[in-house]
């Protein structure tokens, strides 16, 4: 006799996260909040662009929300998708690692860090490729803290043509209080 093995919530939420990454990326999007109440199921994301999500008369959220409710098995008219947009900019490591994309590499960097900086952040990172990093302020970069202080993103962009490598591997890490 075979025994069903549900999905647990952490996984399925992973999924859902992982899903929306890759739908959402160009429109900046940085995390997902889901709350289930027994009717429907709320699912909020965090994007910079949040016209971009909605589309032309909410067309966008419509086809997403659609796409959500097959993939995961949803019963139809049980999922809300709203799109809420990045509270502060400056302090998401996911946030900025987007801004990087068809930026020459040196002026790009040194603009993310000045904008995390005046953003409030206490320190910042970028890092490309293990072989150009720019930091600025207080890091922290051993023990327990880093878990609770530090926010870190990894993000592959595309450089200009013009540039000799194709593709960079930036890490952007943000110390915030």
């Amino acid at each position: 006799m075979a025994m069903q093995i549900s999905k647990k919530k952490f996984v399925t939420d992973a999924e859902l996260n992982e899903f929306l990454t890759q739908e959402l990326a160009e429109d900046g999007y940085s995390g997902v909040e889901v709350r289930v109440t027994p009717a429907k199921t709320e699912i909020i994301t965090l994007v910079t662009r949040t016209q971009n999500v909605l589309g032309e008369k909410g067309w966008g959220t419509r086809e997403l929300t659609a796409v959500v409710q097959k993939r995961f098995g949803f019963p139809e008219g049980s999922v809300e998708l709203y799109a809420e947009k990045v509270a502060a900019r400056g302090l998401c490591a996911i946030a900025q690692a987007e801004c990087l994309h068809w930026l020459a590499v040196q002026r790009a960097c040194y603009g993310v860090l000045w904008f995390m900086m005046e953003s409030g952040a206490k320190g910042c990172e970028v890092v490309r490729a293990k072989s150009m990093k720019f930091v600025d302020g207080l890091m922290i970069h051993s023990r327990d803290p880093v878990n609770y202080y530090i926010d870190t993103a990894v993000r592959h962009v595309l450089n200009p043509p013009s540039s000799v490598s194709h593709v960079a591997g930036i890490t952007g890490m943000c110390h915030h209080a």
